[in-house]
């Protein structure tokens, strides 16, 4: 399994050590939470940070548009360095040519489900899409627990992605820590996101400590 950082958890005045202590440990992507205060109610960066980010780390950069009207910010996040680019499904009527408009810009595209949105909604999108995230909190602000419930979604998501011969990626985001790690790993995820469980002690251990619940 991935491990994604989450920065939203990292200490903002030293950001530049924290990403680079997570690279140093292993991590295999960097989640970016972008929030705007409208399609969430939290409020969080913009496309500098992801500009900010992109010199001082190889890692790939996993931006997760939590914003309202998510076509407007595809070609600024992607022109910023992003490498993935995730839209709710819910943030606009228009999610099969905000997908289209993703891969135009030349990065990878995904769409996030929120706890309570099926998942017939991406039945339509899933053949061009490289990752789908299945949020396992509600959207907005970390440090929220697990929703056990949503292990089961990863596991259904996985067999229609079998059984359509499929090849995207599934990513969950919110309450994995060492204790829900394992869930989520066992019911198919491929990628897992963690924020402060990372940041909130020493981030190689807390990785480590990880992986080696995923096993």
């Amino acid at each position: 399994m991935k491990l994604a950082p989450s920065i939203l958890s990292a200490d903002f005045a030293n950001l530049q050590r924290d990403v680079q202590v997570v690279e140093q440990a292993g991590a295999d992507l960097l989640h970016v939470d972008i929030m705007d205060g409208h399609f969430v109610p939290n409020l969080t960066f913009g496309p500098g940070m992801v500009a900010a980010l992109r010199p001082i780390t190889s890692l790939p950069l996993d931006v997760h548009l939590m914003v309202a009207d998510p076509q407007a910010w595809i070609t600024p996040f992607a022109t910023a360095g992003a490498d993935t680019l995730l839209i709710h499904v819910e943030a606009t009527a228009h999610i099969f040519h905000a997908v289209q408009l993703i891969k135009a810009a030349g990065v990878k595209a995904g769409v996030v489900v929120n706890p309570g949105t099926p998942l017939s909604q991406l039945e339509e999108l899933l053949p061009i899409l490289d990752q789908v995230l299945i949020m396992t909190v509600n959207p907005g602000f970390g440090g929220q627990p697990f929703l056990p419930a949503m292990a089961e979604k990863v596991a259904r998501l996985v067999t229609v992605r079998k059984q359509l011969g499929l090849h995207f990626e599934i990513e969950v985001d919110g309450g994995v820590n060492d204790h829900t790690i394992a869930t989520v790993a066992k019911a198919g995820a491929d990628i897992a996101v963690a924020g402060s469980y990372v940041f909130n002690g020493a981030p190689a251990h807390q990785l480590e400590t990880l992986r080696a619940f995923a096993k």
